[in-house]
């Protein structure tokens, strides 16, 4: 009804506006092509022009510039005003000769407020010409159809016929805005993909009529360069890419004619293609391809239809009329822009006619499918109804089979279960045995390197006090002597004389000496004790299982000197600790990382080098923003690419048989993770490994 009522209006409107179309021209028209624009009015007044009949040019498309030459006659009513009925023509200007001198009109629809007097997409230019023979010189430029119907009349006419345009465009954009409102509140109604694709397709052709008839320039991208030059291109484009996929979701071709799929999706493909040639600058190319492919995908869809309705299914006769329509209006639009047909109001909205029709057809056929679907289901709930009652005797029948069964099953699933919950207490034995025997091996390295350790200062203290304890008895017996002589009648002179001859005879002066080096040493090995009692303690730390803020590089020197029996002497230990906050950590599992991950790095050297000079274990502690960075890096042998990506898995070891359990690495791992950080890992075969240790300087665990 809606459609019905656009024709009526449409039609009784030619009787007013479109006789003032179909009067004599009261002008001669002719032509000159400028290909590269670079003509002026001064040398194109003196050239000759390609003279034409009527009131009306058509270049088609073409990237030259063209300069008409329009020879106003005498007889004619005096006109006011000049309009050309083109909604996208990008540029014109007209040139009135006053005196030896030209008058300059300009129009540009990329600024259609700074160049044109009148706010409409159609170029008007005031023609106060009284002048015998008056000549005007208009030159005119597109990217799309170069098509140049003229029309003088007053200026009230012009602004009534631009009047029309927009009722009629209106009406038009009013029939896309209701069936688009409509379907959109069916399709959340609903939730048919034929409506979402509807909706959409017919979105984007009322934007390609827009486009097409300068209102998108007009009201939704002004003064937008880009777009303005761009939008008839891309919308064209985009309605025939969406009309693609609602016609496939429409007629079902996925089922009913599948080969027609590749023939569609190839003609989307080339739409996309125009899209960029049209991007890239190249809006008549892409314009030529985009509507030779339009032509392809209404030939397509026609054909389409007609084989879907052949095999039967109902709603494809919707689409093929409604496709008729669409296509009737683009044809006469068509055949209106080579000329064969003349311009007037019914060829100049064809398009709108045609889309509207269609529009409201397609909705009908959504409508329509509703129905069928409606039937569909009744007649599918009846069919499954009778099948339901089938199924209920088969499933009474079945129920006793599957009530043993299920008594058979459920036995045997409860004697698994029983198997895989002893297998489940086994695992967590095996683990809490491998884990302790990881802890074990670590602390019999520890013991190991703490006794050694410890042994060395102490044996030096032990080893001096046998000496030390013969001087002292040296110096005991010294005191005797001397009171000896002291204590005697002899003369001062032979005291001194005996007591510096027994000076001489016992070496009192190198006693003395002998006593300070003796003291000094054990006084060096006590201390040497009591520093690595320190790092033991520290190292040991009994805090596991609390968060504390600790000392990054005081369990670093510990775990050192726990390790220093192990360290070759052919290694050479390098330190660059920064100046480190206190970090929130467990002290006492971090220990552990730095052993297992020093041990590994110490075995990778001692492997290489084997004893000789050469190996370099270095360690670097530094801050990064909020978090401490921990470098340990070696020159052992490093690991391959397959080795390094298996180091944190459980019991994976490169070791010896009996060397290691291959958990310390899991545990490393693990031990960082609970510590929300990172380790990453670079190695290279034969140039050595570095682990770098990442941990926040605060925990902020929930």
């Amino acid at each position: 009804m809606k459609a019905s009522l656009l024709l009526a209006i449409i039609l009784s409107s030619l009787q007013t506006v479109g006789q003032s179309l179909s009067n004599e021209p009261t002008f001669k028209l002719s032509y000159l092509v400028d290909p590269d624009g670079q003509f002026t009015i001064d040398q194109v007044a003196g050239r000759e022009f390609e003279p034409v009949s009527g009131a009306r040019l058509n270049f088609g498309l073409s990237s030259a510039v063209y300069w008409i030459k329009m020879e106003l006659y005498e007889s004619a009513s005096p006109s006011e005003a000049l309009k050309i009925f083109n909604g996208t023509l990008s540029e014109a200007n007209l040139y009135i000769k006053r005196g030896s001198e030209y008058e300059l009109q300009r129009f540009n629809n990329e600024e259609i407020d700074a160049t044109s007097s009148y706010t409409t997409q159609f170029p008007i230019f005031d023609l106060p010409v009284s002048a015998k023979d008056s000549v005007v010189y208009l030159q005119v430029r597109s990217h799309n159809v170069l098509d140049l119907p003229f029309y003088l009349n007053d200026k009230n006419r012009i602004m009534k016929s631009i009047g029309f345009d927009f009722l009629y465009f209106g009406i038009y954009a009013g029939i896309i805005l209701v069936m688009f409102l409509y379907n959109s509140f069916l399709y959340f109604s609903v939730k048919d993909k034929n409506y979402l694709y509807y909706v959409i397709y017919i979105l984007m052709v009322g934007l390609a009529q827009a486009c097409l008839k300068g209102y998108s320039t007009l009201f939704l991208w002004p003064n937008n360069e880009w777009l303005i030059r761009q939008s008839v291109n891309l919308s064209i484009a985009m309605s025939g890419i969406f009309a693609i996929p609602f016609v496939v979701n429409f007629l079902n071709i996925r089922r009913n004619a599948p080969k027609f799929l590749y023939v569609l999706f190839s003609l989307v493909i080339v739409y996309v293609v125009g899209i960029f040639i049209s991007i890239s600058g190249n809006y008549i190319v892409a314009q030529q391809v985009l509507q030779i492919n339009a032509s392809l995908v209404s030939v397509t869809i026609l054909v389409c239809g007609g084989y879907v309705f052949s095999q039967g299914y109902r709603p494809a006769v919707f689409l093929i009329v409604s496709w008729f329509f669409f296509l009737s209006g683009v044809m006469i639009y068509i055949l209106k822009d080579v000329g064969i047909l003349s311009f007037n109001i019914f060829t100049n909205n064809s398009i709108l006619i045609g889309s509207g029709l269609e529009a409201a057809l397609l909705s009908f056929a959504l409508a329509d499918k509703i129905n069928t679907y409606k039937k569909e289901k009744e007649e599918s709930q009846t069919q499954a109804l009778l099948i339901s009652k089938e199924n209920e005797k088969l499933i009474r029948e079945q129920n006793i089979v599957l009530e043993q069964r299920v008594e058979e099953r459920t036995h045997a699933l409860k004697e698994t279960n029983e198997s895989l919950q002893m297998t489940l207490d086994h695992l967590k034995e095996t683990q809490a045995q491998l884990v302790e025997a990881e802890k074990m091996a670590s602390l019999g390295q520890l013991t190991a390197g703490v006794a050694h350790e410890i042994n060395n200062p102490i044996n030096f203290v032990t080893s001096n006090v046998a000496p030390l304890k013969r001087d002292i008895q040296i110096v005991w017996n010294a005191m005797d002597v001397i009171q000896q002589v002291a204590l005697s009648e002899l003369p001062i002179a032979e005291k001194i004389q005996r007591i510096n001859t027994f000076k001489e005879e016992e070496d009192i002066e190198y006693l003395k000496t002998e006593i300070d080096f003796l003291l000094k040493g054990m006084h060096e090995g006590a201390t040497r004790t009591a520093e690595i009692v320190k790092s033991l303690r520290i190292f040991s730390r009994v805090d596991e299982d609390s968060l504390k803020f600790a000392d990054i590089n005081e369990g670093l020197e510990s775990t050192l000197v726990i390790l220093n029996s192990v360290i070759r002497e052919g290694i050479q230990v390098n330190k660059q600790f920064g100046e480190l906050p206190l970090v929130e950590c467990y002290p006492g599992k971090l220990n552990q990382v730095f052993l297992n991950i020093i041990t590994n790095a110490i075995h990778a050297i001692n492997k290489k080098f084997n004893g000789d000079i050469g190996g370099i274990l270095e360690l670097r502690t530094t801050v990064d923003g909020d978090n401490v960075l921990i470098s340990i890096q070696d020159n052992g042998t490093g690991m391959s690419e397959d080795i390094k990506e298996k180091i944190f898995e459980p019991f994976f070891t490169t070791k010896e048989v009996g060397e290691g359990t291959g958990l310390g690495m899991s545990i490393v791992y693990n031990t960082i993770k609970k510590h929300r950080g990172e380790i990453k890992v670079e190695s290279r075969v034969n140039e050595g490994t570095r682990f770098t240790l990442v941990l926040p300087i605060t925990q902020q665990i929930v």
